[in-house]
């Protein structure tokens, strides 16, 4: 494997382990600051619900109950090629538990693009999957 390449996976991981912390964490205890890590334009895909720019991302999160994650897989990858060569960027995958309102506990899998803006990581686009279809989620 090429140097500059271990280097990229090697900052992906370490820059996803704490940027979901960071995540988790504000969803979880400080969800009318959430909307600070996504960018203007960002998408969230909820079960297949779109929800699009961070201003309705906000809404969507702080009309929710209140939230306990607790993340159990994590996993980074660098988006590389020619087209992405001044922009870092990050494909980052979560699996873990969710409990909404004390209720029981329920797996989630996330998905993140994070890109570098400045000194701040955005989120991009975002799909999150937490529940059948046919069940209720909270």
């Amino acid at each position: 494997m090429e140097q500059d390449l271990k280097t990229k996976i090697d900052q992906a991981c370490r820059t996803a382990e704490e940027f979901t912390k960071l995540y988790y964490e504000s969803l979880d205890k400080r969800r009318y600051l959430i909307s600070r890590l996504y960018l203007d334009t960002a998408t969230l895909i909820w079960n297949g619900n779109g929800i699009e720019g961070k201003d309705n991302i906000q809404k969507f999160w702080t009309d929710l109950p209140p939230s306990d994650h607790s993340v159990f897989t994590l996993d980074a990858q660098p988006i590389t090629g020619p087209e992405m060569a001044d922009q870092l960027t990050f494909l980052v995958k979560v699996g873990g538990q969710v409990k909404y309102d004390d209720k029981i506990s329920k797996s989630f899998s996330q998905c993140f693009l994070i890109a570098a803006m400045g000194d701040k990581w955005k989120i991009t686009p975002e799909t999150l999957i937490g529940r059948p279809a046919n069940e209720q989620f909270y």
